[in-house]
């Protein structure tokens, strides 16, 4: 090659290169440009469902672009969770990853298809619920203080409910049994709908329960909700004491959900996307919509959603080893 053509051959390079550079930015200012994609690792129907169609549709509103919902139910959202690691990265998969997905799956399990913390770009929180020991019409405790009583006076006799073993709420059970020092039979459903239903029907006298999946069966008098697992008096149950109130300072636990892309997402996207989720979690009808839902709205910024993960990594995987809690 002579000089000339080495030196146009270099000129070409340097001028593509450049128009590259200026076009990733044109780009990513006009994102999107077509519809979302927002993964769902539970049924529809369901209080994940419910919180990502909710909140899907403000950001539709505001991008100007459709959010359309894709549920892949299973494996306590594994399924999904190695579905959006392995999407493209390019803004346009997003998925509502809870604590399972992020905090517990990595300590429960020996082997997963993704990384927590690797295969994800942070977002945003958008809520969480406290989980709320309730009981059936029949189980014959009918507030916070009979339940410890019972419990105390008859060890392992009270069977309890949840939606899995390495649940929120069967983490959250081990949780209050370690701090009130009593005993419970773990009865593990495959989903929370079944056993809400056992509960309801009074196959099982209690249930570790999430608000935004039995909130209707609460309202109804179906079942009654016992105790909270949260740092205040729930707003949607005034009357249902803490465990903090009956002295059990560090039983403190709640299914929470936030919003991820594949890791590869470029990060003016992410911003994009967290700017818009911030703005859908601060409009009234959202708000109210997932309140009357049984969800409080956390909204909080990638920054803060990263120090909360943080912090229920050491929480939970201390006490996912001291009880040799175990998956595979």
């Amino acid at each position: 090659m002579n000089a000339r053509k080495k030196t146009l051959t270099v000129a070409l390079v340097a001028l593509t290169a450049s128009m590259l550079a200026l076009d990733a930015p044109a780009q990513t200012a006009a994102y999107p440009t077509k519809p979302v994609r927002w993964v769902v690792g539970y049924p529809a129907g369901g209080g994940t469902d419910f919180l990502a169609r909710t909140v899907g549709a403000q950001v539709s509103q505001q991008m100007g672009q459709p959010v359309l919902v894709d549920n892949k139910p299973g494996a306590g959202a594994i399924i999904a969770s190695e579905n959006v690691a392995r999407a493209p990265g390019d803004g346009y998969t997003v998925f509502s990853a809870d604590n399972g997905v992020l905090v517990y799956n990595p300590a429960l399990y020996k082997k997963l298809p993704y990384d927590a913390e690797k295969d994800f770009a942070l977002v945003g929180m958008m809520g969480r619920s406290p989980l709320v020991i309730t009981a059936a019409p029949n189980a014959g405790v009918a507030d916070a203080k009979a339940l410890i009583a019972a419990l105390k006076a008859s060890p392992g006799k009270f069977s309890i409910a949840t939606p899995g073993t390495g649940s929120p709420h069967h983490l959250a059970m081990e949780l209050f049994q370690r701090e009130a020092g009593v005993s419970m039979l773990h009865v593990p459903y495959k989903g929370g709908a079944p056993a809400l239903q056992d509960l309801m029907g009074g196959q099982v006298p209690l249930m570790m329960l999430d608000l935004p999946s039995g909130v209707s069966a609460v309202k109804a008098g179906k079942v009654i909700p016992l105790l909270a697992m949260s740092a205040e008096r729930i707003p949607q149950l005034p009357n249902v004491p803490t465990a903090k109130e009956l002295g059990y300072a560090n039983v403190e636990a709640y299914t929470w959900q936030g919003l991820v892309t594949p890791a590869a997402t470029p990060k003016e996207v992410q911003a994009k996307l967290g700017t818009e989720l911030q703005k859908a979690m601060g409009d009234a009808g959202v708000k109210q919509k997932l309140y009357d839902a049984g969800w409080e709205a956390r909204p909080a910024d990638a920054s803060e959603m990263t120090r909360y993960a943080d912090a229920e990594r050491k929480k939970w995987h201390a006490l996912i080893k001291a009880r040799d809690i175990k998956l595979d």
